[in-house]
């Protein structure tokens, strides 16, 4: 169907009216769970009675646009819904999501009418995900600390009211970049890690050793590689699938370099998203590879980060680790040039390779051109792949962690050589 002939069906009443009861139809069916889980039996009709509600507030709302028989009919709703839930309360239920929920299908029909589609399907599918939600939320309110929603909301404060009012000027000659860019190089790289930081230890709180690899490796590749080796040394669990575990998060970090390139200088993908891509996807296909040979079992407790990233301490830290990098950075390449910068590429990498990474992303050099720039990604890259042997050699042992150990070598081998050589 050509894009007028589908914009008038759309546009059709008849078309829809049958989409709106159709949602409404899908939604009752999604109630099924909670009239399963309610002790108290109190649960307010099916499909068939959502059906009915979502084409009552398309039908009010078609009869009169000014809104006076659909406002009508949802009074009629607030008190039959109120009277629901004075006999909820009763015993017991204080729950008003079939309340909440009744109301959003009765605004399907103005919605269908007044929206484009993609808003009533929006809505519709945000309310299913709502109510599917209902385990994943349970599971998040036991293990939350509440500390962390007090975390999240000054992050929130400093990255969504105070960044737009931070200068967007460079700071000195020396730092190159202006307090609004440093700035965002935190918020970038903290989301990032947050995202890593909540699937791990809520998502995957007993999860698989993969799994607590590639989530590790989206927080902190050495720090799960660190954390995994200890767990190797001490014979708790499998260690050809611990290894796989090591392997896979150093695979995730690949990935994550590249995210963080996308997201604050996509003028470096040309040179790098198909390498890092290459490096990411071979190492996570190495662990998948080691997984079959080692246990099926999981890890009883998923390791947590040390911290949380979002918390203020450590992204000012990071935010002054990222200035002291610019400086080094500038002065050595302009005291040494490109040779400076590869050695000091390779230094970095036995240390968190972020600051170093976001300096190179968002600083200005002279006499640097970018293909000089991307290779000192692949050079520290690649010597923290060596930094992540040593501590799997040093706290798990040869015998626990040699596939770690191995792969991890030639994985910097690899990675540091095409730096050198390729770019």
């Amino acid at each position: 169907m050509n894009p007028v002939g589908l914009d008038l069906l759309l546009s059709q009443l008849w078309f829809q009216f049958l989409l709106v009861g159709l949602f409404g139809f899908l939604t009752g069916l999604e109630f099924r769970e909670y009239r399963e889980d309610d002790p108290s039996k109190l649960t307010l009709g099916s499909a068939r009675t959502y059906t009915l509600i979502a084409l009552f507030g398309f039908v009010t709302f078609a009869l009169d646009h000014e809104f006076r028989l659909f406002i009508a009919g949802m009074a009629a709703l607030v008190v039959f819904y109120g009277i629901f839930y004075y006999r909820k309360l009763a015993h017991g239920r204080a729950s008003s999501v079939q309340v909440l929920a009744g109301l959003l299908v009765y605004c399907f029909g103005p919605a269908a009418q007044l929206t484009p589609v993609w808003f009533l399907a929006l809505l519709f599918v945000s309310l299913i995900f709502t109510l599917s939600a209902k385990p994943f939320t349970h599971r998040i309110y036991e293990h939350m600390d509440h500390r962390e929603v007090v975390t999240l909301a000054k992050f929130l404060l400093l990255s969504a009211v105070i960044l737009p009012l931070l200068p967007d000027r460079p700071i000195t000659p020396y730092v190159t970049a202006s307090p609004f860019k440093i700035w965002v190089a935190v918020v970038a790289i903290s989301a990032i890690s947050y995202l890593g930081y909540i699937l791990k230890r809520y998502v995957a709180a007993r999860g698989g050793y993969l799994i607590t690899g590639l989530l590790g490796g989206l927080y902190s590749s050495t720090a799960t590689t660190v954390v995994l080796a200890r767990k190797a040394r001490t014979g708790e669990g499998d260690a050809r699938s611990i290894s796989a575990a090591i392997v896979a998060a150093s695979g995730m970090m690949y990935l994550r370099l590249l995210a963080l390139i996308g997201a604050l200088n996509a003028a470096f993908l040309p040179p790098t998203l198909i390498p890092f891509a290459v490096l990411g996807t071979a190492a996570i296909a190495a662990a998948v590879f080691l997984m079959k040979f080692g246990s099926a079992g999981s890890i009883d407790e998923t390791p947590d980060p040390p911290r949380n990233p979002l918390e203020l301490g450590t992204a000012f830290l990071f935010a002054i680790l990222f200035i002291v990098m610019l400086l080094l950075t500038r002065a050595i390449i302009h005291n040494f040039g490109n040779t400076g910068l590869q050695l000091l590429s390779f230094v970095v990498g036995f240390t968190d390779i972020d600051p170093f990474v976001l300096s190179l992303l968002k600083g200005s050099y002279q006499g640097i051109g970018m293909d000089q720039l991307a290779a000192a990604f692949f050079i520290a890259s690649g010597s923290n792949n060596f930094l992540k042997a040593v501590y799997a050699l040093a706290l798990g042992g040869w015998a626990a962690c040699r596939d770690a150990i191995v792969i991890l070598v030639v994985m910097g081998m690899l990675t540091l050589g095409y730096g050198l050589t390729a770019l």
